[in-house]
């Protein structure tokens, strides 16, 4: 696995459903078994990327909270 700071997707300001749109396209960037870090201040993301992470059956790894800004991980799966 690589290094969590190699793929880090930055959804700063950005409101729904960009950050889940986002999400879903870089993940298919990255290899198998790799972490996604996305950084978002919609609070909606926190809901919208348990249900994509199910949906997906992407593993949401944790969602961090520091300031205004949400550090959302994911693992890809496949």
């Amino acid at each position: 696995m690589t290094d969590v700071d190699d793929h880090v997707l930055d959804c700063r300001g950005m409101s729904c459903p960009l950050p889940i749109v986002k999400t879903a396209k870089a993940i298919k960037t990255i290899e198998v078994g790799d972490v996604l870090e996305l950084l978002a201040t919609d609070p909606g993301v926190e809901p919208d990327m348990q249900a994509w992470s199910r949906r997906t059956k992407n593993e949401l790894l944790k969602i961090e909270k520091d300031g205004d800004v949400f550090h959302v991980f994911v693992r890809r799966t496949r």
